[in-house]
């Protein structure tokens, strides 16, 4: 008895990129959204991407059809290819601790008379706001084409965006002036510090220097901590004047006594969201110092010029200390998405049962 596979007809493959906007309600007072009752969407013949997701759908692009009326054999496949241009007014990938913004690829595929399956692929986006639209070419818009060029002018059109961005990003980072602030407290002088920037990308190290020796105050100990401030907008904030959420990504501390002059380096991780602003959420990155003085003078420890033995110098039982903290703005902007790609080293594989 000869049993034939069966020929699967699937009706159509589409595919959609969107944002998924989610807050916190003890954080975060959104207006209403009404009780708009869509029937199509609570359909299963009705493509909607952010079904089953949580909070709004703040951005989406036009469905993409991959295929109608596909006719598979046994044993046969088929393969699409899909391309979109993410939209350059949206917000960056976001996980923060009241507000989230997260991008997905979206596709759908229905067979003949059964219901839609979606496959829902993450993805991150990384914004330079602030970046100038350049007007464009006027020989490019008079010029005529040259239809056997017309993929590779297509391509090269496609990179310029990111071409500029990138330019701009290694115009803006690259510039080096060294900025001098004196570290003070109530009591007088505690050290200079030295840093030869204040905007960074993703992937460096943030280097600063100290000089204690023309400092008047004993510095016993210092720490620095690479933070972000997540505010919410005033319009949109649960509690008037709600206290700023703070997150660290790294943390440099030393001991210092009697020390001339000291160093740090925090690198930038490749993995976390530069600043950014939208309606209701601002993003700001700074550099929190922690510094603990003493309030009387301490005498370092004396050597002798010409002594052989070895001397032990013990350190005070009990100090009398003051703490104060400062913090440093500065910018953190995006980096090369390809660099920033190398977090994930694995290439992910993804499928649908239909």
């Amino acid at each position: 008895m000869d049993l034939k596979m069966p020929i699967e007809m699937l009706a159509w493959a589409s595919a959609q990129i969107h944002c998924q906007f989610h807050a916190s309600e003890s954080r975060v007072a959104l207006p209403a959204q009404g009780n708009k009752h869509d029937v199509q969407a609570e359909s299963n013949t009705v493509l909607v991407p952010s079904r089953g997701e949580r909070g709004q759908c703040v951005l989406d692009t036009p469905p993409k059809i991959l295929f109608c009326d596909l006719r598979l054999d046994p044993g046969e496949s088929k393969t699409y290819s899909y391309s979109e241009i993410v939209p350059v007014d949206g917000p960056p990938s976001f996980r923060g601790q009241a507000v989230k913004y997260v991008y997905k690829l979206t596709i759908g595929c229905q067979r003949v008379n059964s219901a839609i399956k979606l496959l829902k692929v993450p993805f991150r986006v990384l914004v330079l706001q602030g970046m100038p639209e350049p007007p464009f070419p006027q020989d490019e818009e008079v010029s005529p084409s040259n239809p056997f060029l017309e993929e590779e002018e297509a391509s090269r059109r496609d990179a310029r965006p990111l071409e500029r961005a990138l330019d701009m990003l290694m115009v803006t980072t690259s510039r080096r002036c060294p900025h001098m602030f004196n570290i003070t407290n109530m009591r007088g002088k505690v050290a200079k510090f030295c840093i030869f920037k204040t905007v960074y990308r993703l992937g460096e190290d943030i280097i600063g220097t100290f000089n204690f020796s023309e400092g008047d105050i004993p510095c016993l100990q210092y720490s620095v901590s690479l933070q972000n401030e997540e505010e919410i907008q005033q319009q949109y904030q649960r509690r008037p004047g709600q206290v700023i959420s703070v997150t660290g990504h790294g943390r440099h501390m030393e001991s210092c006594l009697h020390t001339a002059s000291s160093h740090f380096s925090l690198p930038v991780p490749l993995n976390v969201t530069p600043g950014f602003s939208t309606d209701i959420v601002m993003l700001r990155w700074r550099l929190h110092f922690e510094f603990v003085t003493a309030r009387e003078p301490m005498e370092p420890p004396t050597v002798l010029q010409n002594q052989s033995e070895v001397t032990v110098w013990a350190g005070a039982e009990h100090v009398d200390v003051d703490t104060f903290s400062w913090d440093l703005p500065i910018k953190v902007l995006p980096t090369n998405p390809a660099l920033a790609s190398y977090m994930s080293h694995f290439t992910g594989t993804n499928s649908i049962t239909i």
